[in-house]
Parts: structure tokens; sequence; C-alpha cells
């Protein structure tokens, strides 16, 4: 570390989000200086089908990485970091794209996050009930990989399975694309492809669900070597990507996270004394940070591991190194609000009305049969506390399983929006801490890379140092007594909704 430099150093975060790339120059003490964004092509050739091309996202990469260090010295910038959906990219021996549809277009090489062409997989491989499972909360997601490589050898035998070499997380093919090293990062195959740092590849697992053929050849097709996250993966940038990317070969290049799991690390770890929270003088196991946006990820970690029923994980370095993760999530919430509020009959009306000014809603109850803009706001409101009460709701299972979460951090979309951060407040009872920088994800992925370059001895003092409250937004316990009525309302809601799923089933 060089704290008397006169020259200041800078570390780069991109993120590869669903349908753009971002990145950002981010200094020593975590702030943004400049940004940029491209978007990324989706092609959706068939229902619950969408693909992206690899090679389109490392050109928006390149592209948008040149854009934000321009004016810089190559020598500044000390480390990347890149994150991005857990997006299934495959390759052949050459490490050429291969197609992952019927079309046969091998550029488009990516089987997207929110495909659930595997859904079918999905729950064969739930119905195994192999032991692996316990670590997805005991039901195998079509979001996860082992289901789409699962359809891939059936439906794609004699193209795709037959040609592919190397099967990589997207976040762990940009790292290779940027060092040539084909190190996994444990945030992507412990969170998405079962394995596990103690135990490797459980290979009965694989066995079981018929995708034995990947573990030959020493597991070269989904990978043998794992580091953690922020961890220098390879001798840093190559010189061919150091010169796609504008950069000076070497340059340390952090192991990646997925998307949601950098805005974890860029609002979980910032120093909070002065702030009076509870967590101030607590570890940071006592913090949750989530992710709002068009889904919300609920990410806890702890000392030791802890399954937590209905929630994914435990998860050994998911996000910091050596730390266990527990992730749980609401699958719609800025989708669900904007459903909501855009497919109402008073919408036009709230349009016309948005320009003039719109009216402030105090917290109400009940909702009548009219179609006014005054019942638009109380189903608006009654939508947001339903995403509060079902945060308190995996903040209890948390809780029973043996976390202590004493301070919430948001970061993402909704972070932005005051009364979904007020309500969460008053419905869990618990303090947010909002970053100072919007670009909470953008952060996370730069803290990858000042851990890589060593400027920082660990993710935690790095996060620490680049991590920075915004505001926080004390809970209203005046209200306290009203949401725990609301809750005992909605748990009875979320009792009978599975007993009528049962009886339909039945």
């Amino acid at each position: 570390m060089a704290g008397s430099d006169p020259v200041e150093w800078y570390y780069v975060g991109v993120d590869v989000g669903t349908a753009s790339v971002r990145a950002a120059l981010v200094t020593r003490e975590g702030q943004v200086k400049t940004t940029a964004e491209e978007m990324v092509t989706i092609w959706k050739p068939h229902s619950d089908h969408y693909v992206q091309s690899s090679t389109d996202i490392w050109a928006k990469c390149c592209s948008t990485v040149r854009k934000v260090t321009q004016g810089v010295q190559r020598n500044q910038v000390r480390g990347v970091g890149f994150d991005a959906t857990c997006s299934l990219v495959v390759l052949d021996q050459n490490f050429k794209p291969v197609a992952v549809n019927q079309d046969g277009e091998a550029e488009r090489n990516v089987v997207m996050w929110m495909d659930h062409r595997a859904a079918e997989q999905a729950a064969r491989i739930t119905s195994t009930g192999h032991r692996v499972l316990s670590r997805v909360g005991g039901v195998m997601s079509p979001e996860m990989q082992p289901p789409k490589l699962l359809w891939l050898k059936e439906n794609l035998r004699a193209t795709c399975w037959r040609d592919a070499a190397h099967f990589l997380d997207l976040p762990d093919f940009l790292s290779w694309k940027a060092t040539a090293s084909l190190a996994r990062s444990l945030c992507t195959v412990v969170c998405k492809w079962t394995y596990c740092p103690t135990e490797k590849w459980d290979t009965s697992f694989w066995t079981a669900i018929g995708l034995e053929d990947l573990l030959e050849n020493n597991n070269f097709k989904i990978g043998s070597v794992t580091c953690c996250p922020g961890s220098p993966v390879g001798e840093g940038l190559t010189q061919e990507a150091a010169a796609e990317l504008g950069l000076d070969t070497g340059t340390a290049v952090g192991a990646s996270l997925i998307d949601a799991h950098a805005g974890g690390l860029g609002v979980i770890g910032a120093d909070v004394r002065g702030f009076s929270l509870p967590c101030e003088d607590q570890p940071i196991t006592s913090r949750m940070a989530m992710i709002c946006g068009t889904s919300s990820c609920h990410m806890a970690i702890s000392q030791g591991p802890l399954f937590v029923p209905g929630v994914w994980g435990p998860y050994m370095s998911g996000m910091v190194p050596e730390l266990w993760l527990n992730e749980g999530g609401q699958s719609a919430t800025g989708r669900l609000i904007d459903h909501v509020v855009k497919g109402h009959v008073a919408y036009p009306q709230l349009q016309e009305q948005a320009v003039k000014g719109s009216a402030i809603y105090s917290n109400v109850v009940g909702l009548p049969l009219s179609q006014t803009l005054d019942d638009l706001a109380l189903l608006y409101l009654a939508t947001v506390q339903a995403l509060a009460l079902g945060t308190q709701h995996i903040l209890e299972a948390m809780t029973q399983a043996g976390h202590d979460i004493t301070t919430l951090f948001l970061c993402g979309g909704l972070s932005k929006n005051p009364l979904y951060v007020q309500i969460h407040a008053n419905a869990t009872g618990l303090p947010l801490v909002l970053p100072a920088q919007t670009e909470a994800v953008l952060v996370g992925a730069a803290v990858l890379g000042a851990c890589a370059s060593h400027d920082y001895s660990s993710i935690l003092e790095a996060m620490e140092k680049m991590a920075k409250v915004g505001k926080v937004v004390q809970p209203d316990h005046e209200l306290w007594s009203f949401y725990r009525k609301k809750y005992s309302v909605f748990l009875r809601l979320h009792v009978h909704q599975r007993e009528y799923m049962a009886l339909m089933n039945d």
C-alpha cells in the first residue's frame, strides 16, 4: 500500500446486468468518478427461452471500460472487478461460442438467468431429494445451472452438447476473457452449481441427474480450480484483453461475483461509526444486505453454516470470503409494483397528474372496488406493505435458524423510493442504511479489483473503506402495533394460500 503516493489510484467495476453493461471508475475511497453504459442484445427464439451473445457482452465491457478511463493514466488503474447475471456461457475446445438453441447461431451461446426452458428438468432434479438440495432450500430452481445443462444434453445432444468443452457462469467467463484463467469464483459455483468448498463436486449428484459426463477429464468442462471472490485471477489482464480494455497488461483482476452479490459488497461493510446504529459495536454478521430492483435479494452472512427452510444456502464464501451466505429473495418486487400501477384503469390519470405534482398518501387499510386514482394509491400502498411484510417473513425465518440481524443495508432501484424504504423500516422494526453512492453494485465490483491489487489486505477492509453510508432511515415505532397486526394477517394469508394450492394439486 502506498498512502503517501501522490498519484491517485483507481479501480474499475464492470456490471453486466440483464439488458446492459455498465462500468465505473472508482477511487480508493469508493467515490464513483465516471460511469458508462451500453445495451446488450437479448433474443427470445421460443417461449421461455432468453439468449445472449458472450461476444457482444465482452465487446460492450471493453467499450464501457475505455469510456470511463478516458483521461486517466493507465498505471493509475490498479485493479478490475466484474460482476454479472448468473447466466450460462457455452464454449467449444477452442473457446469459440456454441449455439444454445436449435437455430444453430453460434454467437448466441448464453442461456440467460431468466431463461426457464429447463423448468421440467429442475422439477426432476428436485424429485431426487439429493443431499445437495439442502443448500438450495430443498428446491432446484430453473435459474440455476444444473437444469439448464440437463436441458442442453437432452435437447441439443448432437450440436451443443457434442461440441461444448467449457460451461461457465457469465461472471467467470468475464474473468477468463480478461485473464485466460479458467479458475471459477466460489460465488458462482457454490451459489448456482451445487459446489461445496469442503467437499468439492459431489459426483453422486451429477450421476443421479444424468450428467456424469461433465466430470470427465478432471471436471474440466465445469471447472476444477476455484478461488474466493476478490482474490487475484491468473496474472492479471492478458496482453490481448488489456489492449481491448485500454488498460495495462498485468492489471489485477479480482475473482468475480454474481451481480446481486456485488451489490451486497457495495453496502454491507460500510463504516457506520457515528450513526448510532445497533450494528456499530456488532460483527458484520448482524447486517443484512437487500438488493432491491426488479426482484429483490436478501443477503445474510454468518460465521458458521445455518440452514434456513425456503432460503438458499448456506454458501461458504458465496459473497464475503470465509463467511457463510444465506440468500432469501422475492422474485417480483419492482416488477410487481409496475404491474399493479400500470395495469390499473386509473394509470393514465396518474400519468397526467404526475406532471402537475402527485398527492401524498398516508398509511391506510382496506381496498374498495372502485377505480379512482385514490384507489390506485391504496393498491400501490398495499403492494409495498406486502413486500415489506415478505421481507419480515424472510428475516423471521433467518432469525429462527440462528441469524441475529439488527440492521438492514439497502441498494438498488427501489432503495430510491422513500415510501418503500420507510415501510420496510416500519414493518421490520429495524433501521435501514442507504449508501452514499447510488451505484452500489459498481462499487462492489470495484472492491473486487481493489482487493486483487493488494492495495487492501482483504475484502472486509476494502468494503469498510470504499462503501459509504449516505442516509439512515429509522422505523416509526408508533406504527409497530399496526404492522404487527398486518404481519399476523400476512402469515394467515400465506398459510391459506398453501392450503388452496394443496387442494388444487390433489
